[in-house]
């Protein structure tokens, strides 16, 4: 079984596959200094209330945005489930991605993986809208090749700035607000975040379309991707599985295909 690790600055998601299917999945604060044991004791307990045998795992890919955790999750590997980690961006790792950009050795590990997932799932050009701690829209040619992108920030962190930076607003939760004008400070909030963020994907979509001058696609996939279905035009499908399943088709390229 194939242990695939997708670390973000926020939040760490993990998903097992045994060959066939996804069989469990968990999403955990991202902390980097959270040693090997105690991810290792987490995992054992998680898998065993999934019905899942620890002890099978024998594979562990990581795409990792924290560096200062890669140490941990190598000795994740290597002390507990007897395998040697494929990280994203490592030498000998090969994505299977051609990046068109001046600078390829700046593409992210989480937007190469992104690419990967989504063009093993959809056809023709993609623009994949992954919403965490920052939104990246990552352009994807119909061959898969990684052609640029945006990065803006998140809708959490545009809140959490708004409310450090002006001592009389309030944190408030993000949600969709009744209507656009607000009528007190909480809903004047929701609808500043909430839609303006809104209208800054399907914005910047737009305009990215207008670039390109093709047909595409628009994927909304990451943690609080939910948030705007129903609400966004411009997505056309939220698809959760975009990320793991981008690194469950690296192992793949990398090993035999045994997870």
């Amino acid at each position: 079984m194939l242990l695939a690790i997708d670390v973000g600055n926020t939040n760490t998601m993990f998903a097992i596959h045994d060959g066939t299917d996804w069989v469990a999945r968990w999403r955990s604060h991202t902390d980097s200094t959270r040693t090997a044991d105690d991810y290792a004791i987490w995992l054992s307990q998680m898998c065993q209330l999934e019905g899942v045998a620890f002890g099978q795992i024998n594979g562990c890919i990581v795409s990792n945005v924290v560096p200062q955790s890669q140490f941990n999750f190598r000795n994740l590997a290597r002390r507990y489930l007897n395998c040697e980690p494929f990280f994203i961006g490592e030498p000998g790792v090969s994505t299977g991605v051609e990046v068109r950009i001046a600078r390829p050795e700046q593409a992210g590990a989480d937007r190469l993986v992104n690419a990967v997932g989504a063009h093993v799932a959809f056809d023709g050009a993609l623009i994949v809208v992954d919403s965490g701690t920052a939104t990246t829209f990552d352009i994807v040619g119909a061959d898969g090749g990684f052609e640029g992108g945006i990065i803006s920030p998140g809708i959490n962190l545009s809140m959490r700035a708004l409310h450090d930076a002006a001592a009389s607003l309030p944190r408030i939760a993000i949600q969709r607000p009744p209507q656009v004008i607000g009528k007190d400070t909480v809903s004047a909030m929701q609808s500043g975040i909430f839609l303006g963020y809104v209208d800054l994907i399907d914005g910047l979509v737009r305009r990215v379309k207008a670039e390109y001058g093709s047909e595409m696609t628009v994927i909304g996939t990451g943690g609080v991707a939910s948030l705007f279905e129903g609400v966004s035009h411009e997505i056309d499908v939220y698809d959760q599985d975009v990320t793991i399943r981008g690194l469950l088709e690296i192992f793949r390229r990398n090993t035999s295909g045994a997870a």
